[in-house]
């Protein structure tokens, strides 16, 4: 592994070299989105300048070029997490779509009255909406899996939760609010067993550690471009052949019809079967430069990279008087949640601003956790490849003032 060379990564980012309230940014709300590289950027600007068209309609240079860079973005992504098949990639807005179009089109054609459905008591609140909306209308039951005080999953409880009656289970693999790495592999074999499928929701873990779809055997997997240093409103939906084959459409319109009368429309194969309407084409595109820079690094130097600033950061934070984490899984990824007793972590959020330092403050999106630890939020630092102890050191400086201030 190449040494990791962190002044080159950050020089690659012209947004840190901002001054907020006239400080260094210390940005450290990456599971929110991340920053972009100047490769990306220029990459926008690139397509804009010199093939801005519609794509998979046009017989002109410009509208063949925007379209082979756009399939070469779903050819990227095969690669990138390991794909059987090109065309098993669908393109979405996002990670929220991508799970409310599993939820929508698995759900039309596989979920009865009686089914079970399960997540756990960790997701997000787009991991938990869908599959609410779904059991709603369906009439199935929503199964819960439980986790410990330390942000851990009871993979025993889930094991007794799984039955024939399961249908499908939806979970994350990194938790946003917790950091909780979860035993994913170890979940959907135990899922396959009673003949369930799985959506994988890797938002937080994409960027941060290798997902091979085969290697783990999932039935979906969704993520988000924005999250992993590329454009926002473009996202992945990837999915088992014959799953996407067998279910119905998400949308009509353009692009998933292969012939339409005023009686009758046939749909399209896969992919283009969900992918209805002219897409986010410039962060489609844009999404490959991302995956390029990521690959560039090396997801394993990245995920070693950070993985010692996580252990640094929680060593010296823990040095704070009244510090307590919220989350404290043995596997952990890219966060740290906190409280600093007799404050409020909107409060503490203001005051690291002020020294220009970004942490996200409240439920982040996932209020079930909250009321789990009977809390109204956290401040969370979220880290990335171009993050530093430095920053770390700025950090937790910052917070010891903000506690000062606050007590």
């Amino acid at each position: 592994m190449k040494a990791y060379d962190i002044e080159t990564i950050r020089a690659d980012f012209p947004i840190l070299s901002t001054q907020v309230h006239n400080k260094p940014l210390v940005y450290l709300d990456n599971g929110a989105t991340t920053q972009k590289p100047k490769q990306v950027i220029q990459a926008i600007t690139d397509y804009y300048s010199t093939m801005n068209s519609n794509i998979h309609r046009g017989v002109h240079h410009l509208s063949q070029i925007s379209t082979d860079a756009f399939e070469v973005t779903r050819r990227k992504v095969q690669t990138f997490i390991n794909a059987v098949h090109d065309y098993e990639v669908i393109l979405t807005k996002g990670t929220t779509e991508s799970i409310n179009l599993v939820a929508d089109c698995y759900g039309k054609g596989f979920i009865s009255e009686g089914d079970e459905v399960m997540i756990s008591a960790m997701e997000h609140h787009s991991n938990i909406v869908p599959w609410q909306m779904l059991c709603e209308s369906r009439g199935a039951t929503l199964k819960i899996i439980p986790m410990f005080e330390n942000g851990e999953l009871d993979i025993a409880s889930y094991r007794e939760l799984l039955s024939d009656k399961t249908k499908i289970v939806a979970f994350t693999y990194v938790s946003n609010a917790l950091g909780t790495v979860n035993p994913v592999k170890e979940m959907i074999a135990e899922a396959h067993r009673h003949g369930a499928v799985v959506l994988l929701d890797a938002a937080q873990a994409i960027q941060h550690m290798k997902v091979d779809v085969q290697e783990l055997d999932v039935d979906f997997l969704v993520f988000s471009g924005h999250k992993m240093y590329g454009p926002t409103g473009i996202g992945v939906l990837y999915g088992k052949e014959a799953l996407l084959n067998a279910m119905p459409p998400y949308q009509g319109g353009g692009d998933m019809i292969k012939e339409v009368t005023l009686t009758k429309t046939t749909y399209n194969d896969l992919p283009f079967k969900f992918e209805a309407g002219t897409p986010n084409i410039e962060a489609g595109i844009c999404l490959a430069d991302a995956i390029d820079y990521i690959e560039n690094i090396g997801l394993e130097a990245i995920q070693q990279h950070e993985e010692e600033l996580v252990q640094y950061a929680t060593a010296e934070l823990s040095k704070i008087e009244g510090m307590r984490f919220i989350g404290t899984a043995a596997e952990k990824c890219s966060v740290i949640s906190f409280l600093i007793d007799g404050t409020h972590p909107y409060d503490v959020g203001v005051l690291l601003d002020k020294q220009g330092i970004a942490v996200r403050t409240g439920h982040h999106c996932t209020q079930p956790i909250m009321d789990f630890y009977g809390i109204p939020g956290t401040v969370r630092a979220s880290f990335a490849m171009y993050n530093t102890k430095e920053e770390v050191d700025v950090l937790v400086k910052g917070v010891e003032r903000a506690a000062s201030m606050l007590r």
